[in-house]
């Protein structure tokens, strides 16, 4: 059953601004039990930081997470985006074609207002149907 992404999505999702550093959002990551912030700046999109970017383009490539900023590990702009009112088989459909797990939700003046996941659409469509491609291509984002 397709919905809105208003109805499925994880609203209020942590954001830090682009000169955070990586060790304060992964504090923040572990105090709201998220695996990603957005990364923001006013209304301002800039990226996303996984718990991904942060293993891979941090501590594997040696850098200090006390001093390096989120802006220099996130996955850079542009970034895929869904505003409220699109629909969960959009969501998939972008999951699917970029390989990714979560997707921002920014209001049309893309102001952040929430994430959605594929654990949020795996509540509300048939996971076996609808995300089994996605898990497949996405594996580690």
């Amino acid at each position: 059953m397709t919905r809105k992404i208003r109805d499925v999505m994880s609203p209020g999702a942590a954001a830090v601004e682009p000169m955070t550093t990586v060790a304060r959002a992964a504090r923040l990551m572990r105090e709201q039990d998220v695996g990603d912030v957005l990364v923001a700046y006013d209304c301002d999109l800039f990226g996303v930081l996984t718990d991904r970017d942060i293993v891979v383009r941090a501590l594997a490539a040696g850098r200090d997470p006390a001093v390096t900023t989120v802006g220099s590990v996130c996955t850079p702009p542009p970034v895929v985006t869904l505003t409220p009112d699109d629909t969960t088989d959009r969501a998939i459909e972008l999951m699917r074609t970029y390989a990714v797990r979560r997707l921002p939700v920014v209001e049309r003046g893309g102001c952040p207002v929430g994430i959605v996941s594929i654990g949020d659409l795996a509540e509300t469509e048939d996971p076996h149907i609808a995300l089994t491609d996605i898990s497949r291509a996405a594996p580690n984002r």
